[in-house]
């Protein structure tokens, strides 16, 4: 028996709905009233931004383009005395362009490159996007007013033309240590420029511009000066630019002749203490060593490998002065009472005091000599007998007396007032040392105003360099004359010249010696300390000369000191001959009348040598 399948049949299905969304009436009402709402929402803001906040957004969207610009004034001038322009400041245009905004770089730089003075090929990738793109481009910094003009009033599109200065110092090198230079930003960084930077710079004044992100002002803007810059006020100095040349070249031309490292030449007026001559010199050829580099601007003065200092070293930098601080022990032993000129002293060669030997420059038997010989051959022994009838109170009084370890009213930047020893520090040896000029660091500008004291029958009167304030106008205020104190009495002052003028006759500086003229003055050859060490620097010495001159009237002082000469190390032979050259000059540059008296050497003069300390 078989069985066999019921057929099957297919099953009727529903045709199907294809997938979607739904239209619901319900839904639908929902889209609509949610944009009917973003609509009113959207206009409630619109009317807010348009009526309600209108005011505060167009003043926001004018801040974005209108800035209040500071605009420097015009940087005032430095003159020499008789009105010999150092340095001034011209105003110069400086042209900008926005290279986004020019359409057709190689046309506009065909128009604009004689006046910009920018070759045309230059100027045509610095117009272009391609050149830079940055929106602000200098294409010149320091164009004249002329040709800036003409570009502003021209139809340049993208270029704009902005008020500036340049700096110049129609002498080149002259007087650098002294006047300074200002910086990239036109500000003083160094020297007088720095030091009456706020004076010279005058006040900035404040413009509105309405200009682009990039800083370049937009088309057909103005601009709106809120408050005008004033120029700043010059300075007249005291310094002679003639003189200052003189001694310039003749400080350089022994600085390489001997070898030596620095060199210093200060000339002052003896009654006024106005420094005519500043000169600040270094040798590049020569190795600073162990006390470190000398920084100098780069640029010779005329003779070969010598350059102006950075640092003005008559006011900055101490050294220990040797023999020409002699005039301390002097000076003080006279006010005292306890010398005269005529008094006789027994001087051996060596002597130890507090432990330590003291010795004369040269070796020589037991002397006997005055005390205006001893200053005159410069005996570090006699000095110290004189030294001990003052004792260590005087010599300490009478150093604070001449002006020493005390800033001058000059105040010029980076000046040291020196490294004084005192009663708190004194040492049993310092009896000996500090007569002589060891111990105590000054700087060179201290001891001319000693010097200049005795010249000026013991008024000590301060340094100046400023003369007087040139004012926009062009008028011209002088400054108060310097403050004056007596720190001698004339009898001392006048014994002291007396006797110094025999260290130029018969002594060790009769290099000095200038004919028709009296000269007084005192060399010095000092040692060298090592640095940080109980122990001296090998065959280093500041060689110096300081003294006044005609001594019978005495009118002009000057100081001359160069470090570690080689050739010949001695004050009396490096830097005295210094002294006799630009003096030589000064006296007949100002006209002053001869002494009338035949000056020579006196015979049996003492050896240039034996004033080492």
């Amino acid at each position: 028996m078989s069985i066999h399948a019921s057929p099957t049949h297919a099953r009727r299905q529903a045709p199907r709905r294809p997938a979607g969304p739904s239209f619901s009436p319900r839904r639908l009402q929902l889209v609509r009233g949610f944009f009917v709402i973003a609509f009113f929402a959207l206009s409630a803001r619109l009317v807010a931004l348009q009526v309600v906040d209108h005011a505060h957004y167009a003043q926001l969207s004018v801040s974005q383009v209108r800035h209040d610009l500071i605009t420097n004034a015009l940087r005032a001038g430095i003159y020499d005395r008789h009105g010999q322009i150092l340095a001034i400041s011209e105003p110069t245009s400086m042209v900008v362009a926005d290279d986004m905004q020019i359409a057709q770089p190689r046309r506009e730089a065909l128009a604009l490159s004689g006046l910009v003075k920018v070759p045309v090929g230059r100027l045509t990738a610095l117009l272009s996007k391609k050149g830079s793109g940055r929106g602000y481009v200098i294409l010149n910094g320091q164009l004249n007013l002329t040709d800036g003009k003409l570009i502003a009033n021209g139809n340049f599109p993208g270029i704009v033309v902005q008020d500036t200065s340049s700096r110049s110092y129609p002498n080149g090198t002259l007087a650098e240590s002294l006047l300074g230079r200002t910086n990239a930003t036109g500000a003083g960084s160094t020297g007088l420029e720095y030091q009456y930077q706020s004076r010279l710079a005058g006040r900035t004044g404040v413009t509105r511009e309405f200009v682009s992100s990039s800083g370049v002002a937009l088309p057909s803007t103005y601009i709106d000066v809120i408050k005008a810059a004033q120029p700043g006020v010059g300075l007249e100095l005291t310094i002679d630019a003639p003189l200052q040349f003189v001694a310039e070249r003749a400080l350089a031309t022994q600085l390489r002749a001997t070898g030596g490292l620095t060199g210093v030449a200060l000339v002052m007026d003896v009654k006024t203490g106005q420094i005519l001559a500043d000169a600040s010199l270094v040798n590049t050829a020569t190795k600073a060593g162990v006390l470190g580099p000398i920084p100098a601007w780069g640029t010779s003065v005329g003779v070969p490998g010598i350059e102006q200092t950075i640092n003005n070293l008559a006011f900055t930098q101490a050294y220990e002065p040797g023999s020409v601080f002699k005039v301390v022990t002097f000076s003080a032993a006279l006010a005292a009472g306890v010398i005269t000129p005529n008094s006789v002293f027994t001087i051996p060669n060596t002597m130890i005091v507090g432990g330590r030997l003291f010795h004369d420059a040269e070796n020589h038997g037991l002397e006997h000599l005055t005390a205006t010989q001893v200053i005159a051959q410069s005996s570090n022994i006699g000095t110290y007998e004189v030294g001990t009838r003052v004792g260590e109170n005087g010599i300490l009084a009478q150093v604070q007396r001449l002006g020493f370890g005390q800033t001058t009213a000059v105040n010029f930047p980076g000046e040291t007032a020196g490294l004084l020893v005192d009663a708190a520090h004194w040492y049993a040896s310092d009896q000996a040392a500090l007569p002589i000029g060891q111990v105590d660091a000054v700087p060179p500008i201290q001891v001319l105003d000693a010097y200049n004291t005795v010249a000026n029958g013991g008024t000590f009167v301060e340094p100046s360099l400023v003369r007087g304030y040139v004012q926009p106008n062009g008028v011209t205020t002088p400054v108060a004359p310097s403050a004056t104190r007596q720190a001698l009495t004339p009898a001392v002052a006048a014994t002291m010249n007396t006797m110094l003028q025999q260290v130029v006759l018969a002594g060790t500086g009769t290099n000095a010696i200038i004919p028709g003229y009296t000269v007084a003055g005192k060399t010095g050859t000092a040692s060298i300390p090592y640095p940080g060490k109980d122990l001296l620097l090998n065959g280093s010495f500041y060689a110096s000369f300081v003294g006044y001159a005609p001594a019978n009237n005495p009118v002009l002082s000057m100081l001359v000191v160069i470090e570690r000469p080689v050739t010949t190390i001695y004050g009396g032979s490096a830097a005295a001959p210094v002294f006799k050259q630009v003096m030589s000059y000064a006296l007949r540059h100002y006209g002053i009348p001869s002494s009338g008296t035949v000056v020579r050497p006196l015979v049996g003069k003492a050896s240039i040598a034996s004033d080492v300390t």
